[in-house]
């Protein structure tokens, strides 16, 4: 069976399912059957426009967002696609403080429905830190299918590791 670092937490018979999609060629039509396009949200400005819109649908009241950038320091062999960090600097007397949302340059090529859950992860941040079941409860009030969304990432993610990146060949 192919190695599925993405996949470890499921079940035995999920990723030998994968596993055999993957051998066979069919996890790339599986995964572009669902998400055919890549989004078309390449810089740092339209990702801090598409955070800020959902943000203000869901997290009207929470802390700011001052900067959401692409990095190409998040790697996949971290398994760290996105960053909140909460940062504070002093300035003279004062000491301010700033919510960043870093996202893997990774995703730059994927689909929209990737980059939407991942977001909609980091800004749950902002209303709680852990990975608790309150956090999940938001990340699914904002995302309905954020678990399914979060599986097929997983999916991608392995074409990714398999040099099958169905997003790459498009662009």
């Amino acid at each position: 069976m192919t190695a599925l670092k993405y996949l470890s937490g499921y079940p035995a018979h999920i990723q030998q399912q994968v596993s055999q999609l993957l051998e066979q060629g069919k996890l790339v039509q599986h995964v572009t059957a669902r998400y055919p396009q890549p989004h078309d949200i390449r810089n740092d400005k339209a990702l801090y426009r598409y955070t800020q819109a959902i943000k203000n649908t869901f997290l009207r009241k929470t802390q700011p967002v001052t900067k959401v950038i692409y990095d190409d320091k998040l790697t996949l062999s971290h398994q760290a696609l996105g960053l909140h960090s909460y940062v504070a600097r002093k300035q003279g007397s004062k000491i301010k403080a700033k919510n960043e949302i870093r996202i893997s340059a990774k995703l730059k090529k994927g689909p929209e429905a990737f980059l939407r859950m991942l977001i909609v992860h980091e800004l749950a941040h902002l209303k709680e830190k852990e990975h608790n079941k309150a956090f999940y409860k938001l990340c699914v009030h904002m995302e309905p299918n954020y678990h399914q969304l979060e599986f097929d990432l997983r999916l991608y993610l392995t074409l990714v590791d398999n040099n099958q990146d169905p997003y790459q060949i498009m662009n």
